[in-house]
């Protein structure tokens, strides 16, 4: 019988995307929710190197890393509900804009964050000329991945799911329907099917981690 283990924590967006495959794909799984502050020996056993999670353990095997944990979860359970495209090129290019949610526009979203002054409005700029990007990704299509939900979709879920409580926070207009109505339909859609949907966390929690950010960024 297989075993599949999460190690995880309820805000991170990487652990997020992982609980939501497992979930489309109907993987039976157990969550073993961390507290970062003080790493379990089974965390820091089964990821030495960067002692984070998410970590998924297949059989004892650990995979880290959320994108490549995507990738392994649906290269393992073919059978299952197909979160890549099977041409090369499309899967590429989903692999493409995954990276450039984690390398450019999840840091850009802290950055407006944590900064201030000028680096602030210098970060806003560079977030909404990132959401132009991913605006375009969205035209024509019902999701990032396509007509239904898939990598992509889960790579940039922390922008559906975070979107409101940084716009509470940071007092930026994020998904502004005038400017951004592809992305505003995108989070809709995304955010009510029922896999993404029952593991959404509480909207106000998610404001009170970010005030918790602000305040302590002046420590």
């Amino acid at each position: 019988m297989e075993k599949v283990k999460l190690f995880a924590t309820w805000s991170s967006p990487f652990v997020k995307r992982i609980i939501w495959a497992l979930k489309l794909k109907n993987i039976e799984h157990e969550i073993i929710y961390e507290d970062l502050a003080n790493k379990s020996p089974e965390l820091l056993k089964y990821n030495p190197i960067h002692k984070k999670v998410p970590v998924l353990v297949h059989n004892e095997i650990p995979i880290c890393e959320s994108l490549v944990i995507l990738e392994y979860i649906d290269e393992t359970w073919k059978d299952a509900r197909p979160l890549l495209p099977k041409d090369p090129l499309d899967k590429a290019n989903q692999r493409f804009w995954a990276k450039f949610s984690d390398d450019q526009v999840l840091p850009s979203f802290y950055g407006y964050i944590m900064k201030q002054g000028n680096e602030k409005e210098e970060a806003k700029e560079t977030t909404l000329a990132h959401l132009k990007r991913v605006e375009q990704l969205v035209s024509e299509k019902k999701f990032l991945s396509g007509e239904s939900v898939g990598f992509l979709d889960l790579a940039f879920g922390w922008l559906a799911e975070n979107s409101r409580p940084l716009e509470v926070i940071t007092g930026l207009k994020l998904f502004d329907e005038d400017t951004f109505p592809n992305l505003c339909a995108w989070r809709d859609k995304f955010l009510e099917v029922p896999a993404i949907k029952e593991s959404w966390p509480d909207q106000e929690t998610l404001i009170a981690k970010y005030q918790e950010i602000n305040l302590s960024k002046g420590k």
